[in-house]
């Protein structure tokens, strides 16, 4: 891929990114602050699991797209982060097939994990050492800056813990939420 293709896709993405992250916040606001009724809330959990089952092809997909076809070889958080997401597709994808709404209780623990794991590389890119130093023995350093959008503040590690803090919010509400209701 030529780089102004890598570019707009890196915008496309940061965007997506921005945008999940802003509904993210104003859905667990809603949901924990809000009224008991909400027409918004009641949308996401009313279609959660194709918004769900969506937002995780897309985590599935751009990764691999980046590793694949770009050429940015993944870190070792990276591959760890992909092992707690790549299941969450098939998941949601069978529960979307069967309207299974108790995939939270499974999808919840891949997703908190994943997210631990995030959090962990985000503070340690953002905030640690700007080392490009190679992490492990396979040559790649979590420090690498691949993707510096918007000032550098969407990143990969930004965009994996944007897609599991969004998944964990769909399951909020749908955990939650019908409670609420009552």
């Amino acid at each position: 891929m030529n780089p102004q293709a890598i570019h707009y896709l890196n915008i496309f993405l940061g965007f997506g990114a921005i945008i999940l992250q802003i509904l993210s916040i104003l859905t667990l606001i809603l949901l924990f602050f809000g009224p008991k009724k909400n027409k918004f809330l009641d949308y996401v959990d009313k279609h959660f699991l194709v918004l769900s089952f969506l937002i995780s092809l897309f985590a599935s997909v751009f990764p691999l797209v980046y590793s694949e076809i770009i050429g940015f070889l993944p870190c070792t958080l990276c591959w760890w982060q992909r092992v707690f997401m790549f299941p969450t597709l098939f998941l949601f994808g069978t529960a979307l097939w069967d309207k299974d709404r108790k995939v939270v209780r499974y999808a919840a623990s891949l997703l908190s994990i994943g997210f631990l794991i995030s959090v962990y590389q985000n503070f340690f890119y953002y905030f640690g050492g700007s080392s490009s130093l190679p992490c492990d023995v396979s040559g790649v350093s979590c420090y690498q800056r691949l993707v510096s959008e918007f000032g550098g503040y969407i990143s990969i590690p930004m965009l994996a813990l944007t897609t599991f803090f969004t998944l964990l919010t769909l399951l909020a509400v749908a955990y939650f939420y019908p409670f609420r209701k009552q």
